[in-house]
């Protein structure tokens, strides 16, 4: 095993999850920054709904959320665990094989909590940007603000893993004469 390093998880869903805990580990120092306020990333329902649903507006509030309330996962629960962590059926949960994103953001949780991952965590933060340190590769300027503050905090990492997820911002097709 190599030195450890500073490492900078961008985003508390599935892949960031899996990421900070390979990365835990190895023994590295690991910060997992998530803009919401708890794990799960697009398993974490939200039962708001954007005022601009075309994000055409700049300035509407922003609402992280692209599941709806009866959503099941398209793919059985025994493709979706992990090699040394099956999803698998548990007590009082839900029992079917295509399960829904309830049974799936129990599943991610029980996960961060068996590894040791949301003592990570910094929620309700958001990264809003990633730079290198001057002409050096190994080290990374990660600008964030916590939810409520006007202020940014900026830290320096030794690298930065980004796994932020792309069902934010809907992509538009262009359309001829529109």
């Amino acid at each position: 095993m190599g030195p450890s390093v500073s490492v900078a998880v961008i985003g508390a869903g599935v892949a960031g999850l899996c990421a900070a805990r390979e990365l835990k580990s190895e023994r590295h120092r690991v910060v997992l920054f998530e803009k919401a306020n708890c794990i799960g990333g697009t398993w974490a329902y939200d039962p708001r709904v954007e005022s601009d649903p075309l994000s055409l507006d700049p300035d509407r509030e922003i609402v992280h959320g692209s599941l709806y309330r009866s959503l099941r996962t398209n793919l059985p629960r025994q493709l979706m665990g992990f090699s040394d962590y099956p999803f698998v059926k548990r007590q009082n949960g839900d029992p079917r094989t295509f399960p829904g994103h309830e049974e799936v953001l129990r599943f991610l949780n029980e996960f961060a909590t068996e590894f040791g991952l949301v003592e990570l965590g910094r929620f309700n933060t958001e990264v809003v940007r990633v730079a290198r340190v001057g002409t050096r590769s190994d080290e990374w300027l990660v600008e964030s603000k916590t939810r409520g503050s006007d202020s940014v905090s900026r830290e320096v990492f030794e690298a930065v893993v980004v796994c932020a997820g792309n069902f934010v911002e809907p992509e538009i097709a262009p359309v001829e004469g529109e």
